[in-house]
């Protein structure tokens, strides 16, 4: 019979496993503090700001330093003072605060402000894509910048915090709007939005399942209307039942079933939305020539070209016109009708991001740690890395994971 043989240092081994084990503990991050600037907009009524006085004073009191340029809340309705107590630095021009290490703002960059920018500045702001020109891309990665569009961000669950929010600004101001143009007082048909008991609650269309259609049916539902929503997808409409918690009319769209809607209703919301940057036109001048006068629709999807053929870009000052009986309100950009609420909202998910990005120690470090962010990046120092903008602006773009890796 064959003996074991005797391994000393098997035995050593087991001797080890009785000992006290060292452990390697995660050294503590050291808060790495933000210079922000905020730029006060210059964009056609952008009444928003990115932070609003409460979120400037977490900030600071992270170590964090924050310019703002004078006016940059007026908009909003906080004051200089607001900042300036909050511990903000204020100043009065636009190249002073474009000095700053980060350039968080909310509308795109004009040009003025691209010619204000340095090579390795990051700037934080809207991208949209609608309105994009080859030239303005080039012009920005001529600047050697790291640019994030903030309609690109996304929170751990994979969602996009910021058109999430404004999306659900939008589809509830689109019914308070919808109220206020059916009152006598904005030249209407004189009803009120959702009736009372014993009359015909009022017939809002919504076209579109996603966010900003969720958000309008609830606000309809919410004041006694009848609500008929339609969009492309079945998932998206029976995640609108589930959301909401009721049964309500819902259809895909087929074009004879559309019409009679719209023949009927007296409240008619666009709310279609396209990945590329194009929303669907998909209820035609025929079909609003037969809809009931003085009913509306409002074109919440007007900055992406609009739901409606009939529907032609306005503004806050002059918001409406009539075509074919029926009073159209496409203003792009409703958000910043409720800038207040709207600054809240983007304050909410820019605060989060900045005290994890301090946290980090350094951008590289943050783009690493968090994936949503990453995806952000359309712009990192020069090289253009957002593959469907490369793909419409006929420019070759670069991998992100690619050039962290290469120390870029």
């Amino acid at each position: 019979m064959s003996q074991t043989s005797y391994n000393p240092f098997s035995e050593l081994a087991k001797e080890a496993e009785l000992q006290t084990q060292e452990k390697l503990m995660p050294l503590q991050k050291k808060n790495h503090g933000l210079q922000i600037g905020i730029p006060k907009e210059t964009t056609y009524q952008e009444n928003r700001v990115p932070l609003s006085p409460l979120a400037v004073q977490l900030l600071i009191h992270n170590g964090s330093q924050v310019i703002i340029e004078s006016g940059a809340g007026m908009g909003a309705n906080f004051t200089d003072i607001e900042y300036s107590e909050a511990g903000a630095k204020i100043v009065y021009s636009a190249e002073e605060v474009f000095q700053s290490e980060i350039i968080l703002k909310v509308a795109p960059p004009t040009e003025v402000e691209i010619d204000y920018l340095k090579p390795n500045q990051i700037l934080v702001s809207a991208l949209q894509l609608t309105n994009i020109k080859e030239e303005y891309i080039r012009q920005m990665m001529n600047k050697k910048i790291i640019a994030i569009g903030y309609e690109f961000l996304r929170d751990n669950s994979g969602a996009l915090p910021i058109i999430r929010a404004m999306s659900e600004i939008a589809g509830r101001a689109s019914i308070l709007i919808a109220a206020e143009y059916l009152s006598n007082s904005n030249y209407g048909k004189g009803e009120l939005l959702g009736g009372i008991p014993g009359l015909q609650p009022t017939d809002v269309v919504v076209l579109g399942a996603g966010a900003v259609g969720e958000y309008a049916t609830r606000a309809a539902l919410g004041l006694g209307a009848h609500v008929k929503v339609f969009d492309h997808s079945l998932y998206k409409l029976r995640r609108l039942e589930a959301n909401i918690g009721l049964r309500i009319y819902s259809s895909t769209i087929i074009p004879q079933i559309l019409a009679k809607a719209l023949s009927n209703c007296d409240v008619a919301i666009g709310a279609m939305r396209s990945p590329e940057g194009r929303s669907p036109s998909i209820v035609t001048e025929e079909m609003v020539s037969h809809m009931r006068p003085k009913s509306l629709i409002i074109d919440v999807s007007i900055d992406q070209g609009g739901c409606f053929e009939t529907s032609e870009i306005t503004n806050h000052k002059h918001p409406t016109f009539e075509k074919h009986g029926v009073i159209h309100y496409c203003v792009p950009n409703i958000p910043s009708r409720f800038a207040r609420t709207s600054s809240y909202a983007l304050s909410n998910v820019f605060t989060h991001m900045l005290i994890e990005w301090g946290e980090e120690g350094s951008f590289k470090e943050l783009l690493w740690a968090q994936k949503g962010i990453r995806r952000g990046v359309y712009i990192y120092k020069g090289h253009l890395t957002n593959f469907a903008l490369g793909k419409r602006l006929n420019l070759k773009p670069k991998d992100i994971d690619f050039l962290l890796a290469g120390n870029a």
